[in-house]
């Protein structure tokens, strides 16, 4: 018996690279090598970089430049 295991992607999902190295970032400088007392210790911590983070953000260029959804225009008349 074989077993076959699938994946649901999104077509333009190259935002997801963006998004990712974001919560790296987050692991890395707010949750390595830490052992927090209670979970508001550790919710400050995360607060505290995301502040930082915030300070210092610049925005993304050339998000996904070849993508098609950038160019498209056919939005329905109605969406809600």
């Amino acid at each position: 018996m074989t077993s076959s295991w699938s994946s649901c992607r999104p077509t333009y999902g190259s935002w997801l690279n963006w998004i990712e190295s974001e919560f790296a970032a987050l692991r890395y400088f707010a949750l390595n090598g830490t052992d927090h007392r209670s979970h508001g210790e550790q919710n400050a911590a995360i607060a505290a970089y995301i502040r930082w983070r915030n300070a210092r953000a610049q925005p993304k260029t050339n998000f996904a430049p070849d993508s098609p959804i950038r160019t498209w225009t056919q939005y329905p008349a109605k969406a809600a």
